[in-house]
């Protein structure tokens, strides 16, 4: 049964028996199974890679077999075979750990937000492609809000010149200068279609992803708030703030991804390999092959 009681009630019946510490191998570093371990004071969580123990396992059954019985017996032997090689994770503070969930999920959030706006431009392409020329960034907080207000060309063309132009100077900001420029393109404009069925169901679908793109924009700035909050009252803010090219995106997620241990890279080389920018060489027979790493932290990189 895979629920957090069941869980608790094992791991409480296995240190009674066992009377002493834990050591757990399992084939991440991360999510909610290690979360769960990780509460447990008694508990040490080695992660294996699981390419690593693939290749393991498949120099000893080059027939292919596999079954998670077999893994397990495996992960065992490389953690007692080659100890220095299988470090156990050691968490970071809670406030960095914080850091680390939250420039993580932002980043996931901007990337949403680049899949909208490429939604939006195709999906204006198909019947409304004016806006993506009166306003060269896409993703503005104006642009959407003239999508959801006037979906079509018809319906902007049917408003009134001076509830145009009060729009665009109340939601433009800097853009106000371009107000006048952009109300003339309105009046000169001429549809794309007239096929009431392309209009409609595209209109629909533009007044969806401008409304996803509005509620994602006011997400992200509410994490960039949070994260901005968080790290300053980090001890090594100062210091990261100091390097060149960190801004406030960047220079968090570079605390995020050194973390508060000190002693976790040894040297320049080992954070090149943790974010995956030290290049790999392949060598056979005469041939030579310079590659970047694909086993590595992506985020970080």
């Amino acid at each position: 049964e895979h629920t957090a009681e069941a869980l608790d009630a094992w791991l409480t019946e296995l240190h009674q028996k066992v009377k002493g510490r834990i050591a757990i191998a399992l084939e991440l570093k991360k999510g909610p199974v290690v979360y769960a371990l990780q509460k447990y004071p008694f508990i040490t969580v080695f992660p294996v890679h699981a390419l690593s123990l693939a290749r393991y396992r498949q120099a000893f059954s080059p027939s292919g077999a596999k079954d998670d019985p077999q893994d397990a017996e495996l992960a065992l032997e490389l953690m007692l075979r080659y100890p220095q090689k299988i470090k156990a994770i050691e968490p970071d503070n809670a406030d960095i750990r914080l850091l680390q969930q939250l420039v993580e999920q932002r980043r996931q959030l901007v990337e949403d937000k680049r899949r909208f706006v490429n939604r939006i431009i195709n999906t204006l392409k198909q019947y409304y492609p004016q806006p993506l020329e009166w306003f060269s960034h896409r993703g503005s907080l104006l642009l959407c809000e003239l999508i959801i207000r006037w979906p079509s060309l018809q319906q902007l063309k049917r408003a009134r010149r001076d509830t145009i132009r009060n729009f665009l100077n109340a939601k433009g900001g800097r853009a106000m200068a371009l107000t006048e420029q952009r109300v003339a393109s309105i009046d000169n404009a001429i549809p794309l279609t007239t096929d009431p069925s392309v209009i409609e169901a595209n209109a629909l679908m533009a007044a969806a992803l401008a409304t996803q793109i509005k509620v994602v924009s006011e997400i992200i700035k509410t994490y960039d708030e949070r994260i901005e909050t968080l790290f300053d009252t980090l001890p090594d803010a100062g210091l990261f703030k100091s390097l060149p090219g960190m801004g406030p995106c960047m220079g968090p997620r570079m605390l995020a991804a050194l973390g508060d241990n000190r002693d976790r890279f040894n040297s320049a080389e080992e954070i090149q390999n943790y974010a995956g920018i030290a290049p790999v060489t392949e060598r056979s027979g005469q041939k030579s092959w310079v590659h970047w790493r694909w086993q590595c932290a992506k985020f970080v990189r």
